[in-house]
């Protein structure tokens, strides 16, 4: 049984998202805030979901989200308010893979969380391979990203998006080719898209010398040793 830990400091969403993911058998664990959260992570990482709200006391999603990235490798989905676009964009920034605007609709709640576990599931069954490009390398069965032999730590989404980038090497791929592949049709914004490949590059990529874009295509890897 796949666990979801859910954080938000409004006792009758938090209850409510809980009661719709028990429903279809999933097990979840409340907390009433971002400090009480981290500091159960601290203790118990072994979730395969994790919910956030971005607006608590004490410690909010973002600040939690950031402390806990490089700790868990689960999806982490947030609960932002409606028009709030800018929550959005620096929640992904900051390891996010998902968000979803409050006021939701609970059945489109649940069926994002199954699409994430769905996605995580079947990561964990790929083949063993390595991906090798330049100085980059991507042990998948493992779940790592090298550059110069330096771990390099990535968000699931952001994983994903380098594996499918890598697989593709020297083919120009447009926007929504790359949205279908990585995210599908059951995420709403195709402008994640950007965000993360801002994401890669921060992390990888610094002089754009792998990642290209094709302005008003999308986007090519590439091997800039040959």
């Amino acid at each position: 049984m796949e666990k979801i830990l859910i954080v938000d400091d409004e006792k009758e969403i938090s209850e409510l998202i809980a009661d719709s993911l028990e429903e279809e058998h999933f097990q979840t664990v409340i907390k009433k805030d971002g400090q009480e959260a981290f500091a159960f992570l601290q203790r118990q990482k072994d979730f395969d979901l994790i919910i956030l709200d971005i607006m608590m006391p004490n410690m909010d999603g973002y600040e939690l989200c950031r402390k806990i990235r490089d700790m868990v490798t689960c999806p982490i989905l947030f609960l932002t308010a409606k028009n709030r676009s800018f929550d959005a964009v620096v929640g992904l920034e900051m390891g996010a893979d998902d968000y979803i605007t409050k006021p939701f609709i609970v059945e489109e709640l649940v069926a994002r969380v199954k699409s994430h576990i769905r996605r995580e599931k079947r990561r964990n069954i790929q083949p063993k391979e390595e991906l090798v490009c330049g100085e980059i390398k991507v042990k998948k069965d493992q779940y790592e990203v090298y550059k110069n032999n330096e771990l390099i730590n990535l968000s699931t989404r952001e994983f994903e998006l380098l594996v499918f980038l890598m697989e593709n090497k020297g083919k120009v791929l447009e926007k929504e080719t790359v949205f279908n592949a990585v995210w599908g049709i059951d995420y709403g914004d195709m402008g994640t898209v950007a965000v993360n490949i801002k994401n890669l590059r921060n992390k990888i990529d610094e002089k754009n010398e792998y990642i290209k874009t094709i302005w008003g295509v999308g986007y090519k890897f590439v091997n800039p040793k040959e």
